[in-house]
């Protein structure tokens, strides 16, 4: 593969990820254009990018409302880009700002659903895992492959040092150890999740790291006890075996 496909393929990648702060493919284009290059006109940057006048200065316009770009005046209006960092540190502030305003305004229906929900795709999979292991009140445990475990060990290290009681089943223990939890060493289970929540909460499914994955969630009770006391069960017989 040459080098002007390696750098299409990489200018690709990054406007799919400046794309999930908000900006449109064209922009995230633009943006990467202007970051490239110092202060530029618009005539300048549709002669770098290809793309007409018209779609460049309307994009120019939207990049600046956005925050993602700064209008320099003159004799000629030149842009400049906005850092990477401080643009997207300043989208995730409005957001966060944004997130508290929703939880406050929009009316609530009860309790999460005690139903079984399908939860599809490890990108979603993983945010379910966050946001479960952001709610702990008293107790969690967790058995998921190595390579992902070690993403929530800052989370399950706060969790333990506030005093919640964190249990991890691994089949490869980490290394360094996750502090303040407590480790058994099992079988291999590999691509399979399992993680319980205050009694109250199961998550469990594939976990490969792909898009066809597929996770339960569920809150029914009934079941919640069965899988807990399942994961008893190999805990005690984990014990047993190191005993022997």
């Amino acid at each position: 593969m040459g080098d002007v496909d390696m750098d299409h393929m990489r200018s690709e990648i990054l406007a799919e990820k400046l794309a999930q702060f908000g900006l449109t493919r064209q922009e995230a284009n633009i943006y990467l254009c202007l970051m490239q290059n110092k202060d530029l006109s618009g005539y300048e940057v549709s002669k770098l990018t290809g793309i007409s006048r018209s779609n460049v200065y309307s994009a120019l316009a939207s990049l600046v409302e956005k925050g993602a770009a700064y209008l320099l005046e003159g004799g000629t209006n030149k842009y400049t880009a906005v850092p990477a960092e401080e643009f997207c540190d300043n989208r995730i502030r409005r957001l966060t700002e944004l997130k508290r305003e929703l939880a406050a305004q929009i009316p609530r229906t009860g309790d999460s659903s005690e139903g079984y929900i399908t939860i599809a795709s490890h990108r979603h999979i993983m945010d379910k895992i966050y946001n479960m292991l952001e709610h702990v009140e008293y107790r969690v445990y967790l058995s998921m492959p190595a390579v992902y475990l070690e993403q929530f060990r800052h989370q399950l290290e706060q969790l333990a040092a506030d005093g919640k009681k964190v249990v991890i089943l691994a089949g490869d223990l980490p290394s360094p150890e996750i502090k303040g939890c407590i480790l058994y060493q099992t079988d291999k289970r590999e691509g399979q999740l399992r993680l319980i929540v205050d009694s109250g909460y199961v998550l469990t499914g594939e976990m490969t790291g792909s898009v066809t994955d597929s996770c339960l969630y569920c809150g029914q009770k009934n079941f919640v006890d069965v899988f807990k006391d399942s994961l008893r069960n190999e805990i005690k017989l984990t014990q047993l075996t190191k005993g022997d």
